[in-house]
């Protein structure tokens, strides 16, 4: 860019860089998602349709953005992780988290027809806002996410009861709200099976645990990588070269990514799939023969 007298105005812009060798996750919420889901019509307490189109657009983020390594989403949101040795945009969060937004906003959009192919979308447009935070450990990035699978599990067993209540006990909401104030998990279980014969265990495994969407490889033995230890050891990344970088590149690429409904909490998750943590691409799984 050519220089002119205009171009102090640089000068007024603040470095935003992320802390280096830290984990890096961008977590996105949908902006008045309940009058949008009202507008379209979301069916309670879950609308298959809608959580399938936000993985859909996960998905899509993670196909252009080799550098994230997990995501998981519930209801209107998705956290997105970068591995701590990303340098992606050098780390600036304005960079990374307006991407991830408006990636996931297109990508919501453009796929919006194929689950809602009756309703089309009018304004105001569905819209999405992103925070971006810093986690210094693999235990503080792994709590991280074991919060936001208890909170999906929290607040999706409330909202089963609370529509069971209104849908198949005749309540209006101030009803519901009142008799599920101070309840705790078994009596809203006793709630729905009691009283509608519905047990909260046999519940869509998407709507109990989220959705983790990653990279999928051939899973490995408990117990044959330390990972976190490998992991936390380092003061600071361990530089790859160029050709290294460039083939795992590759590697990622011809990954499939993939959608699970799965326990991210306990240790098995993680054990069986080093390469979230080590951001070492796995074995790419062979495709079963065909007779």
């Amino acid at each position: 860019m050519a220089n002119s007298k205009f171009e102090y105005v640089k000068q007024f812009e603040q470095p935003d860089n992320l802390l280096p060798n830290t984990w890096v996750v961008v977590r996105i919420d949908g902006r008045g998602f309940t009058k949008f889901a009202n507008k379209y019509g979301f069916e309670k307490p879950n609308d298959k349709r809608a959580l399938e189109l936000m993985n859909a657009a996960a998905r899509a983020v993670m196909a252009e953005l080799p550098d994230i390594t997990i995501g998981y989403g519930v209801s209107d949101e998705y956290s997105f992780v970068f591995h701590k040795t990303c340098s992606l945009f050098e780390r600036r969060s304005s960079k990374l988290v307006s991407t991830i937004v408006s990636t996931f906003t297109a990508y919501y959009v453009h796929f919006w027809s194929t689950y809602f192919p009756e309703t089309p979308l009018s304004p105001p447009l569905p819209s999405f806002d992103g925070r971006a935070v810093c986690y210094p450990t693999v235990q503080n990035l792994r709590d991280y996410m074991s919060w936001r699978q208890v909170d999906c599990h929290i607040n999706n067993l409330y909202n089963t009861t609370f529509w069971a209540l209104i849908h198949l006990g005749g309540m209006d909401a101030t009803e519901a709200e009142k008799t599920l104030k101070g309840t705790y998990a078994a009596d809203k279980n006793e709630i729905l099976f009691s009283r509608f014969g519905v047990n909260y265990n046999n519940e869509p495994e998407m709507c109990k645990k989220g959705s983790v969407v990653f990279r999928d490889y051939e899973l490995v033995e408990p117990g044959t990588h330390n990972t976190t230890i490998e992991v936390d050891t380092f003061a600071e990344p361990v530089q790859q070269s160029k050709t290294q970088v460039e083939n795992d590149k590759k590697r990622r690429a011809k990954a499939r990514i993939v959608v699970e409904h799965l326990d991210i909490i306990k240790d098995e998750f993680w054990d069986r799939r080093p390469w979230l943590l080590s951001n070492k691409p796995g074995k790419i799984p062979k495709e079963p023969k065909v007779d």
